[in-house]
């Protein structure tokens, strides 16, 4: 029918979208954006712009699409930076170079992003409702501007701007960063990450370190031992079924990953481990507590885990060390330490050990006194390690805006710990 001069019909002109609103479209979205870059770099337009356009741009200081900035209504009066009258939270439309100064004079203590566009650049488009979505987010703590070129000229030029989208952002007054590229994750990742350089959490992060400005991943202790050495310090135990399906289990994903890795009956798996802690004497329970550290390796071990109730493994486990002290073995110590690394391979699980007190604590009781074991080096190793698995767990509670997990006295007693084993490494 279009073919006649009727028009195309709407279910073919939504195609894409209905195709990108699939869970199936939210898949290809990352690769469809990246394979969009080969045309972002849109070269922009050099035309002039007519005398009379720029001098009605010059005397309204807005884009006519757009509201003048100084003007709110009553309603959004909360939402407006008294000396400037700009409102916070939206994007603001800078067409001239007097406004865009305003902007930035008003960002000069904070921070602020330009993002030049342009009538002709449809990668620009893509990126619309993220940086929307940015400044509503960013409140008063950021300017979020958008310059379309093809209005403001003398904007370009000032900024040499030779491609859309280009954004450029400023800190403190002093111009930051730019990039160049229609790509959603990098945008809201620069912009964030500048808001957090800006109004920084705490003090540590106003230094200039990039590693404090990202998630890190869990360190795990991945190393599989000879399983048929382990199971024979076992002893009778070795040859329960719960051993030799754990065994199994690991063997299996070692060799073929954890896809054909089927999980072995992990309650009575459990059950087996916390007989053995309350009857094995504590130099013969490191080799039960070795074989499971393999296991928890993957996630839907630790998993399961998070899901157990009471926790009740997880505290036996925890509390053994230091309810043995001075007299717990070496080798139960630091295989005690190594699994309580492993627990944090599944988020789940890593959420739950420093939010419920009945686990944080136990798991602070064998941080601090491992760190100041003098005479095993390897102990205060695996003792860091579980440390920087906490705090990477706290802080990248912080980087999402989202409450800490850790209470404060907490922190500091781990510090605290961290600080004096330091001390002692030195002496």
């Amino acid at each position: 029918m279009f073919m006649l001069g009727k028009g195309i019909p709407d279910r073919i002109t939504s195609l894409p979208q209905t195709v990108l609103n699939t869970p199936f479209g939210q898949l290809l979205k990352p690769q469809l954006d990246n394979a969009m870059r080969g045309i972002t770099q849109a070269p922009v337009a050099p035309a002039a712009i007519p005398p009379q356009q720029h001098e009605r741009n010059a005397s309204n200081g807005a884009n006519s699409s757009h509201p003048p900035l100084s003007a709110t209504n009553a309603s959004q009066r909360n939402g407006v930076n008294a000396a400037s009258g700009f409102p916070a939270g939206q994007v603001h439309y800078a067409t001239t170079l007097k406004k865009l100064d305003m902007l930035l004079d008003w960002a000069k203590s904070s921070c602020a992003v330009i993002f030049f566009t342009s009538a002709t650049c449809p990668p620009c488009k893509l990126v619309y409702p993220a940086y929307d979505e940015l400044a509503a987010e960013a409140g008063a703590k950021a300017v979020l501007i958008k310059v379309d070129l093809s209005e403001a000229y003398e904007i370009g030029s000032r900024y040499q701007v030779r491609a859309t989208p280009t954004f450029m952002s400023f800190l403190n007054g002093k111009k930051e960063n730019e990039w160049v590229g229609a790509s959603e994750g990098q945008l809201r990742g620069n912009v964030r990450m500048l808001i957090q350089m800006a109004h920084p959490p705490h003090p540590h992060t106003n230094l200039r370190l990039r590693t404090f400005q990202r998630h890190h991943k869990a360190y795990l202790y991945t190393k599989i031992p000879p399983l048929e050495k382990l199971i024979a310090k076992i002893g009778l135990g070795g040859s329960d079924p719960a051993v030799t399906a754990l065994k199994d289990f690991i063997c299996t994903r070692q060799v073929s990953g954890a896809s054909d890795a089927p999980l072995p009956n992990l309650p009575a798996i459990m059950v087996f481990v916390l007989n053995s802690a309350d009857a094995m004497p504590p130099d013969s329970l490191f080799p039960v507590i070795d074989l499971l550290r393999c296991a928890l390796v993957d996630q839907r071990v630790s998993g399961y885990l998070a899901a157990e109730k009471s926790h009740l493994t997880i505290r036996k486990l925890l509390s053994k060390p230091t309810s043995l002290d001075p007299d717990c073995p070496y080798s139960l110590r630091i295989v005690t330490l190594q699994l309580a690394c492993n627990l944090f391979s599944s988020p789940l699980l890593a959420h739950q050990l420093l939010e419920n007190a009945d686990l944080s604590a136990p798991l602070l009781q064998l941080v601090t006194s491992s760190l100041l074991d003098t005479a095993h080096a390897p102990v205060r190793v695996a003792a860091a390690s579980l440390a920087f698995n906490m705090a990477a767990t706290n802080h990248k509670r912080r980087l999402d805006d989202e409450d800490e997990l850790l209470e404060e006295g907490t922190q500091v007693e781990l510090m605290a710990g961290l600080l004096e084993a330091l001390e002692r490494e030195g002496e």
